[in-house]
């Protein structure tokens, strides 16, 4: 499948180039309004006539347009545009598997207000019971109402105590019910990594438990500003990202934009609400499958008027 943007002033106008240069057996993929117009993202099958222009290298065209459709940042999308995806990923990308072995430094989930850092906390201490593991598991979050409650439900579930430390002095209390050095999974409150107190709080906490920093952004953020909040993370200590809501999300950008701007491992991803098997390792192999053309939504009525007007 062939992809190609087109931008114009008006949806008349792009659907009259997407037509002359790909026919109309071309496919709408996707159409929002950008500065400026309308912007089309369009696809040809491979058995329909090639209309593309003469000396246009097709591979590259719609390697280009993919990464153009999930918003990469320019200077990311270079390094991708040639060679199989996922190698291409594995060179310019790192991955690593949050370290949940037994004996290893606690890991303290942090990031902005509702980023799913609570729901990965379960996600991950269910893994490790149905691995045999027992997890300590603490709330740290003494802010958003509910957000222990919420937690201690999935944590009964697994038969599990839930601990909550919500300052540092507490918090290092409760890191000596862990036994055997069991996985230790903290839920940090909502932190805006732009805020000096926010910042001051965060690093307490994590020096306290001498835990390692795990980062947890939503899928679909604007590209630079994931690329600023996982930075801002990152000169916090941060070295890991778990992305959550790809379940939710078309388009992924974002992702590899926090991930290069905070010189993050990229870990985990979050693809449905399941507490059970919602979190999934994020490779190379998984993100390449991620950012493969996206399958054609339906066209709006009133796009389709004003493309015929």
């Amino acid at each position: 499948m062939r992809l190609k943007l087109y931008r114009a002033a008006s949806m008349a106008a792009a659907m009259a180039e997407l037509r002359r240069e790909l026919g109309s057996e071309a496919l709408i993929l996707g159409s929002r309004r950008v500065a400026g117009g309308i912007e089309i993202t369009a696809a040809l099958d491979p058995g329909a006539p090639d209309r593309l222009a003469p000396g246009a290298a097709a591979g590259e065209a719609s390697r280009r347009a993919v990464l153009a459709f999930h918003g990469v940042p320019e200077g990311l999308a270079g390094l991708l545009e040639e060679g199989e995806m996922a190698a291409a990923l594995a060179r310019h990308f790192r991955f690593a598997a949050l370290p949940l072995a037994t004996g290893g430094s606690p890991l303290l989930f942090a990031g902005p207000p509702g980023a799913g850092k609570t729901l990965t906390v379960a996600r991950l201490a269910t893994r490790l019971v149905l691995a045999g593991e027992r997890p300590l598991v603490i709330s740290a979050d003494g802010q958003r109402a509910g957000a222990t409650e919420q937690l201690a439900a999935y944590t009964r579930l697994l038969g599990l105590s839930l601990l909550v430390a919500s300052q540092p002095a507490s918090l290092g209390r409760a890191l000596g019910r862990r036994s055997a050095g069991a996985p230790v999974l903290i839920d940090a409150p909502g932190c805006n990594p732009f805020d000096v107190a926010a910042q001051r709080d965060l690093a307490a906490l994590a020096g306290a438990a001498g835990a390692t920093l795990v980062v947890v952004l939503p899928a679909g953020l604007d590209g630079a500003e994931a690329a600023d909040l996982a930075a801002a993370f990152n000169a916090l200590g941060a070295l890991f990202l778990v992305v959550t809501r790809l379940d939710l999300a078309r388009r992924l950008g974002s992702l590899l934009a926090a991930a290069a701007g905070g010189r993050l491992a990229l870990a985990e991803a979050g693809v449905s609400g399941n507490a059970a098997d919602g979190l999934v390792p994020m490779t190379p192999t998984f993100l390449a499958a991620r950012l493969q053309p996206p399958a054609p939504p339906p066209v709006h009525e009133f796009l389709l008027a004003e493309a015929q007007a």
